[in-house]
């Protein structure tokens, strides 16, 4: 899609990039009204088909639900059993890792978990036994990451992961999880350590897909020169970039990878690199706060280059955050369904968020990976004897989950044996359109990233 701004400089005053992290850290407080009729008609006509491996009996726009969820008379949300009644047994300890200060607050995941898990605890819990979700924060420093994983595998001994969103836990993490038998369903995936360790298995697709997926999208529309743009945290920014570099090759796009800070202080000239290569595309694959810092360092600049973003772009206070210059000039790969799609998950999703969870609470992509970790691990839990629920029996429930089906993502979830796991592999684009909305572009694909060769087949 060719970007048609022709606005000549918008602005003469700076645009600074640390008021960019605070709004976008911020949040939003609703639930996607910003998309329109036209979204909404073509996410719901477009949605997976209603879960079943879970006994969810929910139709489209939502019903009873006996296992995984669904809507209740009245709508309330109806979470696990679906008994109204509190859990009132021995809890299940069940642990996360996140990035929550740092850089950017990387925590939206865990808070869709941990909604998810209020509304399963009102509910019945885990047939009687309440979930104790325990969160840390690991500043996006690996060494305190090694530090809180270790507090909550054994201090709290936690019987398993799930919800963990970070930059930096994964690499540090992996091998100790192995080690100690923790299953991990995290719900974002973030460094490729997350998606080449035996006992972590993320629900979202991870950055170097959602990039490769945008780039792809840019092909389609006729790119041919390409910069990307990541970070130095390692085995994030390279392994990203070095993706699209790949893909470029099999598909005729010159790719060159720029990587600048995590917290985005050299954003001006990283962009000003980027666009002495003169290319017709520029995809930025960060967190959403860099996204929203390198685009206002774009507009200062005012290059004609079309920009795509990640999943981190889709959030509902991300039009207002970066403005209206880029109404109609953004395209960005999503992991999961559209935040306003009327399946019976994602309806789900917007009740507990609603219902259970803080009014501030990102209403985004990360909070819906966090809500569905969470819904498979409770559907996992719910098939194991409660008396005897340790590590061993949950990891072994966790790793053995197979073809988990939802309309929030494009094809069945699993877990599995193995080394390699990015069971999320097909995307989205969406458009931030010229109303400031967000509208869908082009339904589920498979994301054509050569290191899914031994997934895909």
């Amino acid at each position: 899609m060719t970007n048609t701004r022709g606005r000549g400089v918008r602005r003469a005053a700076a645009l600074v990039l640390g008021a960019a992290l605070v709004v976008a850290s911020c949040g939003g407080d609703d639930d996607g009204d910003a998309a329109d009729d036209t979204a909404d008609t073509a996410a719901a006509a477009t949605a997976a088909p209603t879960p079943t491996d879970a006994g969810d009996t929910a139709d489209e726009g939502g019903g009873t639900a006996t296992t995984a969820g669904g809507t209740a008379a009245g709508g309330d949300a109806v979470c696990g059993l679906g008994t109204g009644e509190a859990a009132t047994g021995d809890p299940i300890k069940i642990g996360a890792v996140v990035g929550k200060t740092g850089p950017a607050d990387f925590s939206s995941a865990s808070l869709g978990a941990a909604a998810y898990f209020d509304c399963v605890n009102a509910n019945g819990g885990i047939n009687g036994r309440p979930i104790e979700y325990l969160v840390e924060d690991d500043g996006w420093d690996p060494e305190k990451a090694a530090t809180v994983a270790k507090k909550l595998v054994e201090d709290e001994e936690v019987v398993g992961m799930v919800g963990s969103t970070s930059f930096v836990e994964c690499a540090a993490n992996a091998q100790y999880y192995a080690d100690n038998g923790v299953a991990v369903i995290a719900g974002v995936g973030v460094p490729r350590e997350c998606f080449f360790s035996s006992n972590i298995a993320p629900v979202n697709q991870g950055p170097r897909l959602s990039g490769i997926g945008a780039a792809e999208y840019a092909r389609e529309q006729g790119a041919k020169k390409m910069a990307c743009i990541a970070n130095v945290i390692p085995n994030f920014g390279g392994w990203v970039c070095q993706g699209l570099e790949a893909w470029g090759e099999a598909n005729g796009v010159e790719v060159t990878s720029f990587n600048g800070q995590p917290d985005g202080s050299d954003a001006e000239t990283i962009v000003q690199q980027a666009l002495a290569i003169e290319p017709d595309s520029i995809t930025v694959v960060e967190a959403g706060p860099g996204v929203i810092g390198y685009l206002k360092v774009g507009e200062q600049q005012d290059a004609d280059v079309n920009w795509y973003a990640p999943t981190s772009a889709y959030d509902v206070a991300f039009p207002a955050a970066v403005g209206d210059y880029w109404f109609g000039n953004l395209q960005a790969e999503i992991e999961f369904n559209m935040l306003d799609s009327t399946g019976p998950h994602n309806t789900l999703w917007q009740q507990v968020i609603d219902e259970f969870g803080d009014a501030s609470a990102p209403r985004d992509s990360f909070s819906q990976g966090g809500f569905l970790s969470a819904m498979i691990a409770v559907d996992a839990l719910l098939g194991l004897d409660p008396a005897s629920i340790d590590r061993a029996s949950v990891t072994e429930a966790f790793i053995g989950v197979d073809s988990f089906e939802s309309d929030l993502v494009c094809g069945p979830w699993s877990f599995g044996e193995g080394e390699h796991h990015n069971a999320n592999h097909a995307g989205r684009i969406v458009e931030l359109a010229a109303d400031g909305s967000w509208k869908l572009l082009k339904d589920c694909f498979e994301v054509p990233d050569p290191e899914l060769a031994d997934i895909v087949g």
